[in-house]
This record gives structure tokens, C-alpha cells and sequence, in this order.
């Protein structure tokens, strides 16, 4: 709720995540596209919205599952090479969708996990920023997740306002005080 208004964090509360239930739901059943009357099993799995999976998670109604995005195939992957995994074809919120699962999950790894990824990335993130041409984008741009791509434009407008600054030449005056005599 911290973030309401913003459009990025309801995207992220968007995403739909797998989840089984631990109890019998009477009156969901459309919320399982196989159940075949009003009603949500006991242990079905079922894809829910993660702004739905929290609440439920907490009144201990339902298990999240973590999405294939965070699992050890992906993690491999990202320990071989961080700079290289298009994170983006995965989950376009990658950080953002770990940090709330991290919490509802339990897993104590997904945080550490998160962090030593983007650790990983961030250096080569932020050197590409600054050595891109201003009008270019790259085609790395393709790789990278909604924060990741954010952080770039972030360094790329930096070293823009820099080389503006750096181009005016020096911008230091003379005191009107100075250009007088004593007598």
C-alpha cells in the first residue's frame, strides 16, 4: 500500500504467481479455470495476482510458489553470468516482484539472491550508461528489467548534464569589488 498510486507497483502487483491452497474455498471456483463448481479445493493450485496472494498468504489461507524466475535453473544462470541473462524475458520486475515474494515466501535465499544479481549487473549497467551516445540506445536495453533500465537512463541523463556543464567553459566572475583601486 505504500506505493499506491504507482503505476509501476501495481504492475508488479499484476503479475500472477502459483499458488495452492491450504483449506476448501467455498464460492471462488472462478478463480480456478478447472474446477467444475463454485468451490477451490483443498491443495489445488491455483495462478493468482500477487496483490491477491498476499492478503491471502497472510490470513494463511494459501502457499505462494516462487515462479520460474527465481527458480535454481535461473539462479545457475545468474551465478554463471549476471550481465548476460535477459532478465527482462523473465520478469519485466524482477526486483521488485523478489522483494515482495521474498517476504510472503519465506525464502531466505530470494533476497540474497536479488542483491548478488544485482551487485552483478549494476557496474556494467552504469559503465554502458556513461559511454553511450545521448541519442543511441543499445541493444543491450533489451536485457535489462524495468529498475535495471531506469537506473540507465538515470546514468545516461548524469553524464549528459556533465558534458553540458563541462562544455560552457568556466563560469567564475570577477567581484566588482576587485577592479578598484586603492588609494
Amino acid at each position: 500500500m505504500s506505493k499506491y498510486y504507482d503505476l509501476n507497483d501495481i504492475l508488479v502487483e499484476d503479475e500472477v504467481v502459483s499458488t495452492v491452497f491450504h483449506h476448501k474455498a467455498n464460492g471462488v471456483g472462478y478463480l480456478d479455470p478447472g474446477s467444475e463448481d463454485d468451490n477451490v479445493e483443498k491443495g489445488a493450485v491455483v495462478e493468482l495476482p500477487l496483490w491477491l496472494a498476499q492478503d491471502l498468504s497472510r490470513r494463511k489461507i494459501i502457499q505462494v510458489n516462487l515462479p520460474p524466475c527465481f527458480g535454481a535453473k535461473v539462479r545457475k544462470e545468474v551465478q554463471a553470468d549476471p550481465a548476460c541473462v535477459n532478465l527482462r524475458s523473465k520478469c519485466p520486475y524482477f526486483y521488485e516482484m523478489g522483494c515482495k515474494l521474498a517476504d510472503i515466501t519465506g525464502d531466505p535465499s530470494l533476497g540474497g539472491f536479488l542483491l548478488s544479481t544485482l551487485r552483478g549487473r549494476y557496474r556494467d549497467i552504469l559503465c554502458k550508461a556513461l559511454t553511450s551516445t545521448i541519442t543511441s540506445t543499445p541493444k543491450f536495453m533489451t536485457l535489462l528489467t524495468q529498475e535495471e533500465t531506469h537506473l540507465f537512463e538515470a546514468g545516461r541523463d548524469s553524464m549528459r548534464t556533465f558534458q553540458k556543464w563541462r562544455l560552457q567553459g568556466p563560469q567564475l566572475e570577477r567581484a566588482p569589488i576587485l577592479g578598484r583601486k586603492r588609494r
